[in-house]
């Protein structure tokens, strides 16, 4: 009698662990743990990632497909002065090609106009408005592959997402840390020469950026710059420019000249790592992002970068320098880079640590208590060392084992990049 009791409890137990099991969402319908997709095709390529994140804290982007020729598309540019500018403008730093008109349709002249148009009534609105029609397209997508990419540059059309950034970054919520110091992400991802795949802190694809591609938002042109060592396809060398008849519109973005780093001559800089102005070995340059406004520095008018009728440069900037050892046209990790963003002027800096939202600790003159771009009441702290090395050495096993068990397309990207 004691065995039949036993039996039937042990059958009743099974009946509810099976009944909680099923109901529960660890696996889907196919058989695959919750999170996890099929592997998506891309030519010559194995490297698997995870689902896209549909949140809003996530942007998702299309799959690429095979890469073509590596090509830079600029625009032609108009060549003005800026009086009190302290650095020297560098030669291109890649080919470019200009372009020219052919022979469309008229469909496609209608569409042109009407681009021009639209593009030409901003400069009538409100600042409000400027920013609104910029950061609020009607059915707008970024480009899913590396030739869409500079089909769109081609027609003075961004890659990536149009919303013009605030001066301050957005910082993700887990940071990973090794050693008490903040990880700077050695691992690189890319599917191709020509497409780069930008991850969060725990190893999720976020979205793709492409060689000769057009980007204005920080986290975007910052990931360019990390990947490709140059600027995109909207930028321009000259510090100052005519935005008027110009085929990149209300997304041009100006200035690309070399970063002394001279903290004799500026006081309140801090000095950047190995910087040449300092007698290190790495040749720093600039380039503007433009923001809604910059508000730090008094000598800059806090308003929108790109108005569609002139460009305000503001405060803000990424200071960078990308050296390719191996002379491979891509950073694959063995080479010296160091990207940086400033909204003020220089006076402080936050180092970009190639993830979406991994930006370092600020340091600098304001960090140290000085007033701004002073030469006299100056107090620059100093770089905030990092981490280099892969995000997952900064995941803790527990938390790691967890990680692969929900999203094991994510653990296996960790593992084998």
């Amino acid at each position: 009698m004691k065995s039949y009791n036993k039996i039937l409890s042990l059958l009743l137990a099974l009946a509810i662990f099976v009944t909680a099991f099923t109901s529960c969402d660890l696996f889907s319908d196919s058989g695959s743990l919750s999170g996890e997709t099929t592997t998506e095709s891309s030519s010559d390529n194995s490297t698997t990632f995870p689902a896209e994140d549909t949140s809003d804290e996530y942007i998702s982007t299309e799959q690429p497909t095979e890469s073509i020729t590596n090509e830079n598309v600029s625009t032609q540019e108009t060549e003005t002065t800026e009086a009190g500018s302290s650095e020297t403008e560098p030669p291109e730093t890649t080919e470019s090609s200009e372009i020219g008109s052919t022979e469309a349709t008229e469909a496609d002249s209608s569409e042109t106009e009407s681009t021009e148009t639209e593009r030409g009534e901003l400069e009538k609105r409100p600042l409000e408005e400027i920013i609104e029609a910029v950061n609020s397209p009607s059915d707008y997508a970024p480009a899913g592959s590396y030739e869409e990419a500079l089909d769109r540059s081609q027609n003075g059309e961004l890659s990536g997402y149009p919303f013009v950034p605030d001066q301050a970054p957005i910082i993700s919520e887990y940071q990973p840390t090794k050693d008490g110091k903040l990880i700077k992400n050695n691992d690189s991802y890319y599917l191709d020469h020509n497409t780069y795949v930008v991850i969060d802190a725990y190893g999720r694809e976020v979205f793709r950026i492409y060689r000769g591609g057009a980007y204005i938002t920080l986290e975007e042109v910052a990931a360019y710059v990390y990947a490709f060592g140059t600027y995109p396809a909207n930028h321009t060398a000259k510090k100052a420019t005519s935005v008027s008849g110009n085929i990149w519109g209300i997304y041009l973005r100006s200035n690309h000249s070399r970063f002394s780093g001279n903290t004799s001559k500026y006081p309140y800089e801090p000095e950047l790592p190995r910087i040449s102005g300092c007698g290190g070995d790495l040749q720093y340059w600039e380039m503007d992002i433009g923001t809604t406004g910059t508000d730090c520095d008094p000598g800059y008018p806090s308003t929108i970068y790109n108005n569609g009728t002139k460009i305000t440069r503001g405060a803000a900037r990424i200071v960078y320098t990308w050296n390719d050892l191996n002379n491979n046209g891509i950073n694959d990790g063995n080479d010296v880079v160091f990207v940086f963003y400033t909204y003020n002027h220089y006076n402080d800096f936050q180092e970009y640590l190639n993830y979406y939202g991994g930006w370092g600790e600020m340091f600098g003159n304001i960090t140290g208590g000085g007033k701004i771009s002073s030469k006299t009441d100056y107090n620059p702290t100093e770089y905030v060392p990092v981490y280099t090395g892969s995000l997952k050495d900064g995941i803790a096993k527990t938390e790691y084992i967890m990680f692969a068990w929900v999203d094991r397309r994510a653990f296996e990207l960790l593992l084998n990049a």
